[in-house]
C-alpha cells in the first residue's frame, strides 16, 4: 500500500511539473540554455569571446573542447587543446566566469579518439578494443585511472565517454577504428564498469554512448541517414541496462540511428519511443540523456534545426549537443538561436515547461558529482 501511495504521489509530481506555470523570459532562457553542450573556436578565451558570451552571458550547461578544428585547418592543436599549462589556464578562466556549476567535456575515451593528446604533454592512452581484448580488469584500472587524473588535473569534468556499443569491425565510425570493448556484453560492462569507477575517483563524470546501440551501424550519422533495423539486436542494450542498474550512468548520449523496429518515424535521438518508453521506463534510468550533435548530417539532412531541437527534447533528451565542430560548418551565434527555438516552442506550447524543469533537475543532480 506505502508503495502504490509512493508511486502515485511521483506520477502526480511528474504531472504537475508539465504543466507547472512559465517563469519570467530571463528565467526560462537560462534554463533553456543549461540544457545546451557547445563548443567554440580558440586556445585562448578572454572578455568578449564567444567562449565569454557561451558561459556569462548566455550560461550553457556544458562546454565541450576539441584539439582539432574540424571548421578550419583541421590541423593538431587547431581548437581549443595545445598543452597541459594551456588547457589547465582555459578551463580556470571558463569556471571563474560560470556562476553556476560548469560542465567541461571532451571526448577522451583513449586509442584514436582522445582530445588530450601526447602531442600536447598528455600521457599516451590505450583503446577500448585494445583493453577489451586483453581483458585485464587491472590493466584497464591503470590506464583508465591515468587518464582521468590528467581530465581533472586540466579541469575536465566531463568524460564523453565510455563507449559501450557492440564490438563490429564493419562499423566505420566505431568497430572499424577500435572504440568497442567487445561483442560481449558481459566483457563491455566489466570494462566500462572501472573505466567509470576510476574517473568518479578523480571527480569525473562518464558518458555512456550511443543509446540505444551504434555498433552494428554500416554507416556513419556524421555523414547522413543511418538505418539499422536489420542490424540492430536486442543485446545491445544489455551494457546500458546493466551500468544503469549499478548506478554508473550519470548521462547517456543517443545514437542518431533509425530503427523502425523501435520507430518506424523517428531516429533515436528524436524517438519518444526509443528515449522515454525504452531508457526511461523500461531500463529506468533518471540521469542526463544528452544527444549527441543535432548538426550531424542524419539529422540536419532529414529536419530543420527547429523541428530537431523540438522532437528531441519531447522524446526526453535534457542535454542538446551542438558542438560547432563538425562537417557542417561553425556559426558563433549558433548557441543563441537554440536557445531562442526552445523559448519560443515553450511559450507556444510545443514544448512542456515541464520538461525544461525536468531536464534542469537532472543537469542540477548531475553537477554534484563533478569538480568545479
Amino acid at each position: 500500500m506505502k508503495r502504490l501511495i509512493l508511486t502515485m504521489a511521483i506520477v502526480l509530481t511528474a504531472a504537475n511539473s508539465l504543466f507547472a506555470a512559465l517563469p519570467a523570459d530571463s528565467v526560462l532562457r537560462r534554463q533553456a540554455a543549461r540544457m545546451l553542450m557547445v563548443g567554440f573556436k580558440g586556445n585562448t578565451v578572454a572578455e568578449g569571446s564567444d567562449a565569454y558570451r557561451y558561459v556569462h552571458d548566455l550560461k550553457v550547461g556544458c562546454i565541450v573542447l576539441f584539439d582539432v578544428d574540424l571548421t578550419g585547418t583541421a590541423k593538431i592543436g587547431s581548437r581549443n587543446v595545445t598543452s597541459k599549462e594551456q588547457l589547465t589556464t582555459l578551463t580556470s578562466q571558463l569556471q571563474q566566469w560560470a556562476d553556476y556549476p560548469l560542465i567541461i567535456a571532451a571526448d577522451q575515451e583513449g586509442g584514436r579518439v582522445a582530445r588530450l593528446k601526447p602531442q600536447y604533454g598528455f600521457k599516451k592512452t590505450v583503446s577500448a578494443e585494445k583493453l577489451g581484448s586483453l581483458n585485464n580488469e587491472d590493466t584497464t584500472r591503470y590506464y583508465s585511472r591515468q587518464l582521468a587524473e590528467e581530465m581533472a588535473q586540466a579541469g575536465v569534468n566531463v568524460n564523453l565517454a565510455p563507449v559501450v556499443d557492440v564490438l563490429n569491425v564493419k562499423c566505420p565510425a566505431l568497430g572499424a577504428i577500435q572504440r568497442c570493448y567487445s561483442e560481449d556484453a558481459e566483457t563491455i560492462v566489466r570494462h566500462a564498469g572501472r573505466f567509470i569507477d576510476e574517473s568518479r575517483k578523480q571527480g569525473v563524470a562518464c558518458t555512456l554512448k550511443h543509446f540505444p546501440g551504434h555498433g552494428n551501424a554500416t554507416s556513419d550519422s556524421h555523414y547522413g541517414f543511418v538505418d539499422v533495423t536489420a542490424t540492430w539486436t536486442p543485446q545491445e542494450l544489455e551494457p546500458f541496462r546493466r551500468l544503469i542498474k549499478q548506478g554508473k550512468a550519470p548521462f547517456i548520449m543517443t545514437a542518431h540511428t533509425f530503427n523502425s523496429n523501435i520507430d518506424p518515424d523517428y531516429p533515436a535521438t528524436l524517438s519518444r519511443k526509443t528515449l522515454t518508453d525504452i531508457l526511461r521506463k523500461q531500463l529506468h534510468y533518471d540521469g542526463v540523456i544528452m544527444t549527441d550533435d543535432l548538426y550531424m548530417e542524419a539529422i540536419l539532412n532529414n529536419y530543420s534545426t527547429e523541428r530537431a531541437v523540438v522532437l528531441a527534447i519531447n522524446a526526453g533528451a535534457d542535454m542538446l549537443c551542438a558542438s560547432n565542430n563538425i562537417n557542417t560548418g561553425f556559426e558563433a551565434d549558433r548557441p543563441f538561436k537554440l536557445v531562442d527555438i526552445i523559448v519560443k516552442a515553450v511559450k507556444e506550447g510545443r514544448i512542456p515547461y515541464g520538461r525544461i524543469l525536468e531536464a534542469n533537475r537532472r543537469i542540477d543532480r548531475a553537477c554534484r558529482h563533478i569538480k568545479k
